[in-house]
């Protein structure tokens, strides 16, 4: 199998993870969400500090914040903090729709930026697509009266930090380490103040299943976070897209058929624009790929001495 084949299967796996972690966060609807946050901010830095010292790469997360690439690592760790409490924030509030839509937008909002950053070319059916997706965000805000500003945010925070991992020169788990090594301070910051009583919330080691849950937010984090760091490094942004569907689809499901959400007929309108949206773009590029495929074998064959 080509690296690119590996990277798919890769960002295949994280993003059902990504996906089916909708039941988990509102397993925890209770707890705070930015005491959620802390929590998987340190149990993936556990996660992925045990994951290291095996390995004997610690020291290389170390050295990322050191180096060149610090600032990016910075803005990364930024990056992630705000879009996973957001997620968290809006699975636990009713707001898994949204939170579905967003990962939806996600894949077109990163066609864009493969344009504007990485001088990807767009095609008249990619163009069309992403003028879909705007339009179904426009015909949802005007059927509710107010833009899903919880499925901007998402898609506008998490193609940016894709973006950042793609062009990261660093092993995927010690770039996400130096990510959560960043954000390590504040998280048990947060956990003290919450276990002090200054602000609400303290779960941890009070209730025994809340106790036994919060740990597993490492895993769930830190396994797919490596998935997808290394699938990104191997494949191009646009084909990056494409394999997203899958978790805003499982987001949905969950959304609507477990958590028992609202989808009106605007919604349906709206996601019916943005499955379409994501069908005329998929052609395009299978379109793309069938040509490049045919322009390496005549080339092939071309060159062949009879």
């Amino acid at each position: 199998m080509s690296e690119a084949g590996k990277g798919i299967l890769a960002i295949v796996a994280a993003c059902t993870i990504w996906g089916l972690a909708t039941l988990y966060y509102k397993a925890l609807a209770e707890v705070p969400p930015l005491e959620v946050l802390a929590h998987r901010t340190v149990w993936t830095f556990v996660f992925f500090g045990i994951l290291l010292a095996l390995q004997g790469r610690f020291g290389g997360a170390v050295t990322l914040l050191r180096g060149p690439l610090r600032g990016r690592v910075w803005l990364a760790a930024g990056i992630v903090a705000v879009n996973w409490g957001l997620f968290i924030w809006a699975i636990q509030t009713g707001h898994a729709v949204q939170a579905s839509l967003g990962y939806y937008i996600f894949p077109l909002v990163s066609v864009v930026l493969g344009v504007l950053v990485l001088g990807e070319r767009l095609t008249r059916g990619q163009g069309m697509a992403v003028g879909l997706a705007a339009g179904a965000v426009i015909l949802l805000t005007y059927g509710l009266g107010v833009a899903p500003w919880v499925a901007l945010a998402l898609a506008f925070s998490f193609a940016p930090y894709m973006l950042i991992k793609k062009q990261m020169a660093a092993a995927a788990a010690v770039s996400v380490t130096a990510e959560v090594m960043l954000l390590l301070p504040l998280a048990v910051l947060w956990l003290a103040l919450a276990h002090g009583g200054v602000v609400a919330g303290g779960w941890f080691g009070q209730d025994a299943f809340v106790t036994a849950m919060l740990p597993l937010s490492g895993l769930i984090t830190g396994g797919p976070l490596i998935l997808f760091s290394w699938g990104a490094q191997r494949v191009r942004l646009s084909t990056l897209g494409l394999v997203q569907y899958l978790n805003p689809t499982l987001q949905a499901i969950s959304a609507v058929l477990v958590f028992r959400e609202a989808f009106t007929g605007w919604h349906v309108a709206a996601f019916s624009l943005i499955w379409g949206a994501l069908a005329l773009y998929s052609l395009e590029g299978w379109r793309q790929e069938r040509a490049l495929r045919n322009a390496v074998t005549s080339a092939g064959t071309s060159g062949t001495v009879l």
